[in-house]
């Protein structure tokens, strides 16, 4: 027997006034259930419902696209503003408020993207970005390990008798100063020599004895590591390393006892299996992830079922990338960020659209006929959100969105987003990046008569390396 509404208050607090000015106007516009009104706005019915109970806050991109349907006139994206307005800017304060502890400004790497990747000879690092990169986080947190020593493949820290609570607390500095500096610039330069190198340190140190009371945590802290150093080589498109990096990750993770670290693990195979076409991979590593999903957060289901969209996307399967995306949205919609591991904190809206972006991307470039509205405005939001810290995962959205523009709409459009996607890639260390701008520059050229497109591509061609 289905559930009564609850009903709604408007006058308890601006957000219960906005989902139930959303209920009223959705059934004054005949959409009497949810799951019409849903498919149409292109959300999740499950979000739409906990907007409406005033339980969930509704996201920026989507106000727009509830006027659209229901004809409002712009009520709701200005309503927005006045509702949840002040809860975004106090989140974009704190994330923009970051710096680093020399006063190191992010311009003085410019252009690594455009000019090449600077060679893994610690002898020959830019002085400059080797200073940077030691400010960077909790880095300082290191001593006593030689990081010089550490940067050196012949001539590595030594090894301590056991393991001790100093070990761990290295670790876990290396993990997180590697997390914040890769999410800012990429995987290549400084940070890929860093987690190279500390990943070979770290699966030295598993073979030493270590105390009962401290196996957890040390496991804990080496898959942490683990996810860490994979990640800037996913990003770096070493590939074999980063796929041994994640399985000693997930390994570790299991004998830690961390459901946590373990879904991180498996969510990031899942994408590097995708990225090199290895779709079929993908879904079952997601899979395997989600087992026991009663015991992750709702952010870490929403990463899993993402990675399962972008498996299904791959593989051109509608069907299933639709229903993915749904049970991402709904899992997101959840979320409740108190309750997630202090690395998860990349996970929010911004990262959460453009990942489901790329998802729906695949079938609209892919599939005749198929819609590229939901993946624009995804893309569109998600470059929007992303603060300064996650320069990476902002151009790269941006270039998918300017491809994207590319090929399904107009495309002088599509050559000023991808200058603005250039413009924001020129900091960056990263090859995945670099890729996409290849891609862009391929799309770019099937206008060849089109200035704004000529441009465009002769601008990639010589600011990023073959």
């Amino acid at each position: 027997m289905p559930q009564p509404e609850k009903t709604l208050d408007p006058g308890a607090s601006p957000q219960q006034w906005f989902g139930h000015e959303l209920r009223h106007r959705r059934k004054a516009a005949g959409y009497t259930t949810v799951g019409p009104f849903a498919e149409v706005a292109r959300v999740g019915g499950d979000v739409i419902l906990k907007i409406e109970k005033g339980v969930y806050r509704c996201p920026k991109y989507l106000a727009p696209q509830l006027d659209e349907v229901l004809q409002t006139g712009g009520l709701f994206e200005r309503a927005w503003s006045m509702v949840f307005g002040d809860a975004d800017k106090s989140a974009s304060d704190a994330d923009t408020s970051r710096s680093h502890a020399d006063g190191t400004s992010e311009h003085l790497l410019e252009g690594r993207i455009l000019k090449g990747y600077p060679s893994l000879d610690p002898g020959s690092a830019d002085p400059v970005e080797r200073r940077a990169f030691f400010a960077v986080g909790t880095l300082a947190a290191l001593a006593p390990l030689d990081l010089a020593r550490l940067m050196t493949p012949g001539s590595p820290p030594p090894l301590p008798p056991r393991i001790t609570p100093v070990e761990i607390r290295q670790i876990t500095a290396l993990a997180d100063g590697l997390h914040g500096w890769d999410h800012a610039t990429g995987g290549g330069g400084m940070v890929g020599q860093i987690a190279s190198h500390s990943m070979h340190w770290a699966v030295r140190l598993l073979a030493l004895d270590c105390p009962s009371l401290l196996r957890a945590d040390f496991h804990g802290a080496v898959a942490r590591l683990g996810l860490v150093s994979g990640a800037s080589h996913f990003d770096a498109l070493r590939h074999t390393e980063a796929r041994v990096a994640f399985q000693v990750a997930v390994e570790c993770a299991e004998l830690a006892g961390s459901w946590h670290l373990r879904a991180k693990g498996y969510s990031f195979l899942a994408r590097q299996a995708v990225w090199i076409g290895q779709a079929d991979d993908g879904i079952t590593h997601a899979e395997k992830g989600l087992v026991r999903s009663d015991r992750l957060t709702a952010t870490e289901r929403a990463m899993l079922h993402t990675a399962r969209a972008r498996a299904f996307g791959k593989l051109r399967d509608v069907r299933e990338t639709l229903a993915a995306v749904g049970a991402a949205d709904d899992a997101f919609a959840q979320r409740n960020p108190g309750k997630d591991p202090p690395w998860m904190a990349y996970y929010d809206e911004a990262q959460h659209l453009g990942d489901t972006a790329h998802a729906l991307y695949d079938l609209a470039t892919g599939i005749e006929g198929q819609d590229a509205a939901q993946a624009s405005d995804r893309f569109r939001a998600a470059v929007r959100g992303h603060t300064d810290a996650f320069a990476r995962s902002k151009a790269i959205s941006s270039t998918k969105l300017a491809s994207l523009t590319m090929l399904k709409g107009d495309p002088r459009e599509a050559a000023a987003l991808g200058h603005t996607a250039l413009d924001l890639s020129g900091t960056l260390t990263s090859r995945r990046a670099a890729q996409d701008l290849r891609e862009l520059g391929h799309h770019a050229r099937r206008h060849p008569t089109i200035r704004e497109s000529t441009a465009l591509v002769r601008r990639i061609t010589t600011a990023v390396p073959a």
